[in-house]
C-alpha cells in the first residue's frame, strides 16, 4: 500500500535562518520556494539527491516545539551519513554544536545529534 516517504513537512520561526540551515548548512537542493499571501507563509520544497524531502513553512507566531522532555509526535530527523568524523568536523566548522558520537548497541553504528534553528533534533546515523 506505501511505497516510500513522501516528504516530511517542518514549520519554523525564522524562515531565513531556517533555509539557510537547511540549503546551505544540510545541502538540500531548493526545488520550489512560494509565498502565500493568505497564510503570510512561505512554502520551500527540499530535496536531497534529487529526491523531495522536506517542506519548510514559516508561519506567523507558531508555538514553541515541546522537545525536552520529550514528548509524544516526531521525535527527530535522521540523514545517513557516510562518514561520522566528517560531518563532525562539519558542524564544528560552521559553529553547530554536536553531541558526543555514540554507537547504535543494536546495529553497531555510530551517529549523534544536532538541533535545526528550532530546536529540531537532526540526527546523523552513519553508514
Amino acid at each position: 500500500m506505501i511505497s516510500k516517504v513522501h516528504h516530511i513537512a517542518i514549520i519554523c520561526s525564522d524562515y531565513e535562518k531556517s533555509k539557510n540551515f537547511y540549503t546551505h548548512f544540510l545541502g538540500l537542493t531548493i526545488i520550489n520556494e512560494t509565498y502565500r499571501n493568505e497564510r503570510a507563509s512561505y512554502k520551500l520544497d527540499l530535496a536531497l539527491n534529487g529526491d523531495y524531502i522536506i517542506e519548510l513553512f514559516s508561519f506567523p507566531n507558531p508555538p514553541e516545539r515541546t522537545s525536552r522532555p520529550e514528548a509524544c509526535g516526531l521525535r527527530h530527523l535522521a540523514f545517513q551519513v557516510p562518514s561520522i568524523e566528517r560531518i563532525v568536523e562539519h558542524c564544528k566548522n560552521h559553529d553547530v554544536l554536536v553531541e558526543p558520537i555514540r554507537m547504535d548497541e543494536m546495529t553497531g553504528k555510530r551517529f549523534t545529534f544536532i538541533s535545526d534553528p528550532d530546536d529540531l533534533p537532526i540526527e546523523f546515523y552513519e553508514s
